[in-house]
C-alpha cells in the first residue's frame, strides 16, 4: 500500500479515477436530473468496478447556464442536487467504501449570478467591485480586443454603462481578474472549506486560464483563420499566439495552493485541466511545489494509430520525468466525443475503445475514466430540441450533449433505472440501451462492464510494482508493443491478426487465441 507521506508513492500516482457528471449519473428524487443522494446510493457500483477515486463535476449553487461550471456560491450545494449535508454523506460513504473524492473547483470565472458580479454591475466603472473582474472601456464602441469565446462569438459583453467584461466562455461566466488579491483570498477560503469537509482533492477547471497578458492585446491570427481561444475542440494543436492562456503568473497561484493542500494533510491532491500547447508547458504545472497532476489530453487527441500512441507515450513520460510527476491518461470526458464513436463507432469503434483502454491502463500513472465508458456507451445524436450545451445555443453547432446523456442502470426502457420516475430524463436516452445497462451486463463475461472490472482487478496486481519505466519495443505493421517491468502490452491497430510474443496472456480486449491477436485488440502478457 502507498505511504501517504512519501510523494513518490502518494495514492494518486497510480490510481484509477472515475469521473461523475453529476446531473447524469443517478437521480434519487425522480425529477430526471442526477443528484448527490443518487450518487451516494450508487457508490457500490464504483467499488465493485475497482476504481480508487471519483471526481465530481460542480454541484455548487448555480443558475446552470453551463451545467454548474457557472458557480454562484462555491461553498453550498445547488438545491437541484441536494443539500450540503448530502455532500457530507457522499464523502463519508465513499470513504467507507475505500474511495477517495475529488471535487471540481472553477477559478477562471464565476456565474453572472455570483454576489460579486451583481455588486460589480451595481457599483459602476472604476469601483473596487468591478476590479474583481475584467471590465474594460472601449473607445470605438467595439469590444476591447479580438478575443473569441470558447463557446463562439466575441469574448466580450457590453453592460448598460458602456463598459465591457471579458468572458472566455459563456456571457454568463465573467472572467475574474487574478491580479486582484481578493480573488486569491476567496479561492483559498473555498479550498479550505472543502478540505475541512473531508474531500481528498480538487480538479481545477481551466487551470491554464486564470491570468491573461496584462495588456489584453489583440491575438495575432493568420489571415482567414478564425481566432482560437482554447484547445477544447477535438483538433491537433499547432503553436499559436495565445495571450489569454498559460501565462507565467498562474504558477504562483498553484504554489500557494500547494501549501494549503500540504497543511490539510499529505494525502490531499490537485489535478489541473490545463490545455497547453506543448508537453513542456504541461509539465510546468506539476513541478514539485505546484500541482500533483495535470490531464494529458495528447492521449485523447491521438488518432487510432500505433505510431501515434507510441509518440504520445514517449513524449508524455519524457515530459513528466524531469519534474518527478506521475503522468495521467484519459480517453473520454464530459467535453469530448466518447472514444468508441471517435474510433469509428459501432462494433469496430467499441473494439478499438476497449483495446485503447487496456493499453492505457497498463501505463504508469493515473487513468481517468468517464462515467458510462465501462458500459460501452457511444456518442448519442441528441435531437436539436433537447440540446442544452451553451456552445450549441451560441453557435448552432452540435455541442457536448451527446456524451452527457444519463447512464442506464437497469430495466428495458427509459429511464433505465436512472431514477424512480417514469419517462425520459433531462436528456432523452436512446431506445436501444436495454442491453447496455449495468444490470444487463453484470455477469456476462463478454460484456464491456465485466471487461472493465477484470482489467481493473488485474491492474491492481502490477500498478505499484511494475515501475515507472516503459520500453517501446516497436510499432511494426500497425502494432504497438511495449514493456513495463514484467508486463508486455501488444496493441494491434491493423486489419489482420498478428503473432503474440511468448508469455502468459493475462487479459485481452478481444480474441487472442492460438498465439494470434485479432485486429483492433490489445493484450497484456506476463
Amino acid at each position: 500500500m502507498a505511504d501517504a507521506n512519501d510523494p513518490t508513492t502518494a495514492w494518486w500516482r497510480n490510481s484509477v479515477v472515475y469521473q461523475i457528471y453529476v446531473r447524469s449519473f443517478a437521480d434519487s428524487d425522480g425529477d430526471g436530473i442526477g443528484d448527490l443522494p443518487g450518487i451516494t446510493a450508487r457508490l457500490p457500483h464504483l467499488a465493485d468496478l475497482g476504481v480508487d477515486a471519483l471526481w465530481l463535476t460542480p454541484f455548487y449553487t448555480s443558475p446552470q447556464h453551463d451545467h454548474g461550471y457557472d458557480v454562484a456560491d462555491y461553498t453550498d450545494v445547488d438545491p437541484l442536487f441536494g443539500r450540503l449535508s448530502d455532500a457530507d454523506d457522499l464523502v463519508a460513504r465513499a470513504h467507507e467504501l475505500g474511495l477517495r473524492v475529488i471535487v471540481d473547483v472553477v477559478p477562471n470565472h464565476t456565474s453572472s449570478e455570483h454576489e460579486w458580479f451583481k455588486a460589480a454591475l451595481a457599483a459602476g466603472p472604476g469601483s473596487p467591485e468591478r476590479a474583481r473582474y475584467m471590465f474594460r472601456d472601449s473607445e470605438d464602441g467595439n469590444p476591447p480586443n479580438n478575443w473569441e469565446s470558447v463557446f463562439g462569438g466575441p469574448a466580450w459583453t457590453q453592460v448598460e454603462d458602456g463598459q465591457w467584461y471579458l468572458h472566455l466562455f459563456d456571457s454568463s461566466q465573467p472572467d475574474l481578474d487574478w491580479r486582484n488579491p481578493e480573488v486569491h483570498e476567496m479561492f483559498e477560503g473555498v479550498l479550505r472549506f472543502w478540505l475541512d469537509r473531508g474531500v481528498d482533492g480538487f480538479r481545477i477547471d481551466v487551470a491554464h486560464g486564470l491570468y491573461k497578458e496584462e495588456s489584453l492585446r489583440n491575438q495575432v491570427v493568420t489571415a482567414g483563420v478564425k481566432p482560437a481561444s482554447s484547445a477544447h475542440e477535438m483538433v491537433e494543436r499547432s503553436l499559436t499566439d495565445e495571450p489569454m492562456w498559460d501565462q507565467p503568473e498562474v504558477h504562483d497561484v498553484y504554489r500557494s495552493w500547494h501549501k494549503i493542500l500540504d497543511e490539510a494533510g499529505p494525502d490531499r491532491m490537485a489535478v489541473a485541466e490545463a490545455w497547453t500547447q506543448t508537453v513542456e508547458s504541461m509539465a510546468a504545472f506539476v513541478r514539485p511545489d505546484e500541482l500533483d497532476q495535470t490531464f494529458n489530453f495528447a492521449w485523447l487527441l491521438a488518432p487510432w494509430s500505433a505510431e501515434s500512441f507510441a509518440t504520445v507515450i514517449a513524449d508524455t513520460l519524457a515530459s513528466v520525468a524531469p519534474v518527478g510527476a506521475s503522468p495521467t491518461w484519459v480517453l473520454s470526458n464530459h467535453d469530448v466525443v466518447r472514444h468508441p464513436s471517435r474510433y469509428g463507432g459501432g462494433e469496430q469503434g467499441l473494439a478499438r475503445a476497449r483495446a485503447a483502454t487496456l493499453t492505457m491502463l497498463a501505463l504508469p500513472g493515473s487513468s481517468y475514466l468517464y462515467q458510462g465508458e465501462e458500459l460501452g456507451l457511444q456518442q448519442v445524436d441528441v435531437a436539436p430540441e433537447f440540446r442544452q450545451d451553451p456552445s450549441y445555443l451560441r453557435t448552432g453547432e452540435v455541442g457536448r450533449d451527446g456524451c452527457r446523456v444519463p447512464i442506464p442502470w437497469g430495466g428495458t426502457e427509459a429511464p433505465y433505472g436512472f431514477g424512480p420516475g417514469a419517462g425520459q430524463p433531462w436528456i432523452p436516452q436512446p431506445d436501444d440501451w436495454a442491453p447496455l445497462t449495468v444490470e444487463a451486463q453484470t455477469g456476462d463475461e463478454t460484456s464491456t462492464l465485466e471487461f472493465y472490472r477484470e482489467a481493473l482487478r488485474v491492474r491492481r496486481e502490477f500498478a505499484w510494482t511494475a515501475g515507472d519505466s516503459v520500453e517501446i519495443v516497436g510499432t511494426n505493421d500497425h502494432v504497438l508493443t511495449f514493456r513495463r517491468g514484467p508486463l508486455t502490452v501488444v496493441l494491434n491497430c491493423g486489419d489482420h491478426p498478428v503473432e503474440l510474443p511468448d508469455g502468459e496472456v493475462l487479459l485481452a480486449s478481444g480474441p487472442a487465441e492460438g498465439g494470434k491477436l485479432a485486429p483492433d485488440t490489445a493484450a497484456w502478457l506476463r
